[in-house]
């Protein structure tokens, strides 16, 4: 009898003779020439290794010019606040095992540090950015500093409160202009500066955090995130680990909120707003956990689409969890994760 391995390729299914199939995966053989130092052996095997990276870096340069109009690219520098809370949450969860949903308290105490320089003290919005990042980071690890023994379920839970506790307070004192908030708060006025701004800060926090993940200090956050124990029997203290690996998340959570603030020229209690803790977690599960510019790349797909669905007000909310129901589900490994299976390998059918 005649194997027709067409039908099989095409529909994976068992032959109903003896013999069986199996579709199995295989690395190319350019991935395995260019694992070593033969990398750079020849063009194309640069090629291959500098190519997804390239692509990356000129895609995201691209975007500003191929938005159709203004709105769409301040819609776009919004994005590239979504996503830096994404990759802060991807590295802090992935890399120190903090599985931190208080984005929205990075955000606010971010973006209220920076508006106070500025509103209150005058200070030039670049500086007031830089200061609302590195003093809002510090801030953050401070206030969070003695829940750093918690871990899993319960340190996310202590984290997605602070937002809403952080609210409370500014509207039962009425502090920073209450419920109202404060404007305007200088700043770029410029969507070209404002758009090629936060693409660079995100470039800079993939490639960056990538790069630390492999030193030393990247070594030791693995090593506290799988097996803490064997890390404190080292003589290495697992709080100052996880407050430095706190604080390096924090800056990116922070820049987003002291960017926000000088994007709308206005600081309030909007800051703290559920969105930044929520989709952050649904950008990393569709882009893809672990791989950092995968939450990246997953929120510069689902902040557009929640924009058009704007009008639907919160059922906004339906649109994350039917991502994260539908990857989890269908696609776990998100899509970066399914496009570097499909660039390093390809699939065959065998016969057992």
């Amino acid at each position: 009898m005649r194997t027709d391995t067409g039908f099989l390729r095409n529909l994976g299914m068992r032959r109903s003779s003896s013999d069986e199939w199996r579709r199995e995966r295989l690395d190319r053989g350019l991935k395995v020439r260019t694992e070593g130092l033969y990398a750079v052996s020849s063009w194309r095997e640069m090629l291959y290794l500098v190519g997804p990276r390239a692509a990356l870096i000129v895609g995201l340069l691209l975007l500003p010019l191929v938005a159709p109009n203004l709105y769409w690219q301040r819609v776009l520098c919004v994005a590239g606040a979504y996503a830096l809370l994404a990759i802060t949450f991807d590295f802090l969860a992935n890399y120190v095992g903090l599985v931190c949903v208080g984005g929205a308290f990075m955000t606010g105490v971010g973006g209220y540090v920076s508006g106070i320089f500025t509103f209150y003290l005058g200070f030039p919005w670049p500086v007031s950015m830089l200061l609302g990042t590195v003093l809002g980071a510090a801030l953050v690890t401070l206030l969070w500093l003695p829940s750093l023994p918690l871990r899993g379920i319960y340190f996310a839970i202590l984290t997605f409160m602070f937002p809403f506790l952080a609210r409370g307070i500014i509207l039962a004192l009425d502090a920073f202009g209450g419920t109202l908030g404060l404007g305007p708060v200088a700043g770029p006025d410029n969507i070209w500066l404002e758009n090629y701004m936060v693409i660079i800060v995100m470039l800079v926090a993939v490639f960056g955090l990538r790069r630390l993940v492999g030193e030393d200090t990247g070594i030791m956050f693995l090593g506290v995130k799988d097996n803490d124990v064997a890390v404190q029997a080292s003589g290495i203290s697992i709080t100052r680990v996880k407050a430095k690996g706190l604080f390096i998340g924090a800056l990116g959570g922070c820049f987003a909120g002291a960017y926000i603030v000088h994007l709308y020229n206005f600081m309030g209690t909007s800051l703290f707003a559920t969105d930044f803790s929520i989709l952050p977690i649904a950008a990393t599960v569709m882009g893809g956990s672990g791989t950092l510019a995968g939450p990246m790349l997953g929120a510069l797909i689902l902040t557009p689409l929640s924009e058009l669905l704007r009008g639907f007000g919160q059922l906004r909310v339906v649109l994350y969890a039917l991502v994260l129901i539908g990857f989890i589900m269908f696609k776990p490994e998100g899509i970066l994760n399914w496009l570097t299976r499909k660039y390093h390998q390809f699939e065959q059918w065998k016969k057992v």
